[in-house]
């Protein structure tokens, strides 16, 4: 199993790029089909995905990227891979660190989201056959030297219990938060939308949580994303908020409610679908050390203010555009596949 050069790295995930930006008619039916095995992956939130990804696959990002490491490895490794299937190709980062670093990746995909995947590396293959023997699925992982897994904070115990005696990263439940000030605009408020509804709010970097001046009036913010209205034509995501808000009913929670979404001030990170959990704080800097301390809960931090925080810091509406760089827990993949 020969290397593959830098440049031919870059030439074969740019033309895997291109080839996203333009599907053909084959890969068009497969985005279609998607949500006949998960009622969650439309084909917008399917055509959204694949959008992220196939932006950041240019020569000019891929370079940028890869020239921060000393890749690829000079002695290939067996990497087990654990994929989560929240949302639509949300593993594709991983096999794209595992492959461009040289390991070989041993794929256990979800089964939530497990026919996008294959065939895109399908595609890969066609397009650099020297991938074919980097990579195979499997239902269950067994010879590897070292693991990356993605699951739930239940998961994750089994996980350190069963591959800690190897190398790893494993990831547990984390979800974002946005940081208002009660001087935003009708545009960024809307914008923030994409952070909390793209994908119904289903990944680590969507928004789940706000944090708001003290007394914030909610008027403007519901105003501001009443676009986002449709979302509640979704069955699946209709049942959620049905079910929340009997719950918030029958306990007399006192909560907010613009017919799509329920807003209730919880000092929780994580909120259940369809509801948003908010709490007050009392000056920035306040908010600030809230973050800070609690900064292993939290995958990205949206906010349009240069916050002094340590989880990741993003701009309204960017969550769900993650760069290259952007690992997931702040744990450079990359890195830890390139020290192996």
């Amino acid at each position: 199993m020969s290397n593959l050069s830098k440049p031919q790295l870059i030439n074969a995930f740019s033309q895997l790029g291109q080839y996203l930006r333009n599907p053909d008619e084959q890969l068009i039916n497969i985005i279609s089909a998607e949500k006949n095995y998960n009622a969650w992956f439309t084909v917008a939130n399917v055509n959204r995905a694949i959008n992220a990804i196939a932006d950041q696959l240019t020569p000019i990002r891929l370079e940028e990227w890869l020239s921060n490491y000393n890749i690829p490895t000079s002695s290939p490794q067996k990497i087990g891979l654990i994929l989560a299937g929240n949302i639509p190709l949300v593993g594709f980062h991983d096999v794209l660190c595992v492959l461009v670093s040289g390991h070989f990746a041993m794929i256990k995909a979800s089964s939530q989201d497990s026919h996008l995947i294959q065939y895109i590396l399908k595609q890969l293959v066609e397009i650099e056959p020297a991938f074919a023997d980097r990579f195979a699925f499997t239902e269950r992982l067994e010879n590897f030297d070292a693991v990356i897994a993605t699951g739930s904070n239940n998961t994750s115990r089994y996980f350190e219990y069963y591959f800690g005696k190897v190398p790893n990263i494993i990831r547990k439940n984390r979800n974002s938060v946005a940081v208002l000030t009660g001087n935003e605009t009708e545009e960024q408020l809307y914008t923030l939308g994409h952070d909390i509804f793209d994908y119904f709010g289903l990944g680590c970097r969507n928004v789940s949580k706000i944090l708001v001046p003290r007394d914030y009036d909610f008027t403007f913010f519901f105003e501001s994303i009443q676009p986002w209205h449709p979302i509640i034509d979704h069955s699946k995501y209709n049942n959620n908020y049905d079910y929340n808000k009997s719950i918030y009913l029958v306990n007399r929670d006192k909560h907010l409610d613009n017919g799509f979404l329920l807003v209730k001030e919880d000092e929780r990170w994580v909120s259940p679908l369809a509801v948003l959990f908010y709490q007050q704080y009392d000056s920035i800097a306040d908010a600030e050390i809230l973050l800070n301390n609690e900064a292993d809960k939290i995958q990205c931090v949206v906010s349009n203010d240069k916050l002094n925080v340590t989880p990741q810091l993003v701009d309204f509406g960017t969550s769900q555009q993650p760069g290259l760089e952007d690992y997931a827990d702040g744990v450079d993949t990359l890195l830890f596949l390139s020290n192996l």
